[in-house]
């Protein structure tokens, strides 16, 4: 790299292109990535465990040749593994817990020949949509250091939009991905249910809610990232429609004309500001004046009971996770291993009984059903990312915790618990200059379609030539 300002002009396939045209070195990639994680992550705090030395014995090994080979990644500190690290999963509980082997789509990133040198804050076990932590403290957002980044994947949309990377490791229980995405001003890809590999030791995340991708500044490295990591690996419990292409390919190709439905209220308990309102009166604009039909429609699922199941599945696998750490290490939970707001699901998790659990995964399958069927009239579902702006740091740190994440999430979990393809992007833009996501879901399997249509609204409402005033390349 010439300058910093050079190292800001290319998303993560283009960093690649370089590296393969001998125009720069993975070394020199890594090297500026270091550099700005040593010179932002004070302000953002976004990166929480730091492998140099691993990222450059990786290098010096010789990289794998494949579509990113030499671009500098970091991974989320929650669930993934790399071996010989540690992931922490935002707790005290795990803050030592070292892994003893690969995830499966560790692998898969490494094969891809992406440089990993880092993982980036999670809120504890991933339960909030915020970043915020006893263990490592607050992650802040670019745009604005006093409000959130989102969470769960906090510290992966902080990193990107700050410019640390072009794109980062994320997951989605429950809008993890569309959330950070969306108070960042980036691409925000969750995939259809089983699209991406949870393995080897895990089954499926959450009863099935929970998947992994990444946040980026383009669409097509999302799509590329996709073709990359895709794939069922043996023992998977289920695995989506088979798609016989390249995502990236999609990325040229017009989306046909589409019927979208607008949900122009919030599903279950909450409703939009008038600022996101608007946002979304705008993008249903934009997508008549691209040729789309666009319509006010709501899928007849209960929100209310989709938020029961979807509390309740998270309440019984966080309770399983602390059961199964304190078995393997023979240590009881103890005051002060886990944050208040989490030792409740704890808590929760452990008085459900299995009817209970029974009764969410029912849930949620029957609204799939309903969301299947309401896709034979609908091929795009349009809504907002979030019902509010980016909340302030500490938002959540008193008060009603539920009826406060009802006032800023949307109806991100509707599509984990269905299993369908949703995706944010940054099409709008708050008066004091904040990023507005806007969603978009696909029916379970198309993929595909959502990412055709998000690089026709990329091309007609640019967004990765805006920076965050809080940008490593800002700093002297």
């Amino acid at each position: 790299m010439t300058n910093t300002a050079e190292y800001d002009d290319y998303d993560a396939m283009g960093l690649a292109e370089l590296v393969r045209s001998g125009d720069v070195r993975p070394q020199e990639l890594l090297e500026e990535a270091v550099k700005r994680t040593e010179q932002i992550n004070p302000k953002i705090n976004a990166v929480v465990q730091k492998h140099y030395d691993e990222a450059e014995a990786a290098i010096r090994a010789g990289l794998p040749d494949g579509p990113f080979t030499g671009v500098p990644f970091l991974l989320k500190d929650l669930n993934i593994l790399l071996e010989g690290t540690v992931t922490s999963m935002g707790s005290a509980m795990f803050k030592d817990y070292m892994a003893t082997y690969n995830s499966t789509l560790t692998n898969r990133y490494i094969k891809s020949g992406l440089v990993i040198f880092g993982k980036t804050a999670s809120p504890e076990f991933g339960a909030l949509p915020v970043t915020e932590t006893q263990l490592f403290g607050a992650t802040r957002n670019p745009w604005d250091l006093d409000r959130t980044p989102g969470g769960s994947s906090g510290g992966a949309s902080a990193s990107v939009a700050a410019g640390i990377i072009p794109m980062a490791n994320a997951s989605d229980g429950g809008g993890s991905i569309r959330i950070p995405a969306a108070c960042t001003g980036l691409v925000g890809l969750k995939p259809t249910r089983g699209r991406t590999a949870m393995g080897p030791t895990i089954g499926e995340g959450w009863g099935g809610q929970s998947i992994s991708h990444v946040v980026s500044k383009t669409v097509r490295d999302s799509a590329a990232m996709l073709d990359a990591t895709t794939g069922p690996e043996p023992g998977d419990p289920y695995s989506p429609p088979y798609f016989d292409g390249l995502y990236l390919n999609e990325v040229e190709k017009p989306p046909g004309k589409l019927t979208v439905a607008l949900i122009p209220e919030k599903i279950g308990n909450g409703s939009y500001s008038p600022e996101i309102r608007k946002a979304l009166e705008e993008t249903a604009s934009l997508m008549v004046e691209l040729g789309h039909d666009v319509e006010e429609a709501t899928p007849e699922v209960d929100g209310y009971a989709l938020q029961f199941a979807s509390t309740t599945l998270l309440a019984a696998n966080l309770a399983l996770k602390v059961t199964q750490q304190e078995e393997e290490t023979g240590q009881p939970l103890r005051e002060g291993d886990l944050e208040p707001s989490t030792l409740a699901l704890i808590k929760l998790g452990r008085s459900i009984d299995g009817e209970a659990c029974a009764k969410a995964s029912q849930i949620n399958h029957m609204s799939g059903r309903i969301m299947g069927r309401f896709h034979e009239n609908y091929d795009i579902v349009l809504s907002p990312t979030l019902s509010t702006l980016p909340v302030p740091i500490g938002y959540f740190s008193d008060g009603d915790l539920g009826e406060k994440i009802g006032e800023f999430m949307a109806n991100t979990s509707m599509f984990n618990q269905t299993g369908q393809p949703s995706i944010s992007l940054p099409l709008a833009w708050s008066e004091n200059k904040l990023p507005i996501g806007i969603m978009f879901s696909s029916a379970f399997g198309q993929d595909d379609q959502l990412i055709r249509l998000a690089a026709q609204l990329e091309q007609a409402r640019p967004w990765s030539n805006r920076r965050a005033p809080h940008h490593a390349a800002n700093l002297p």
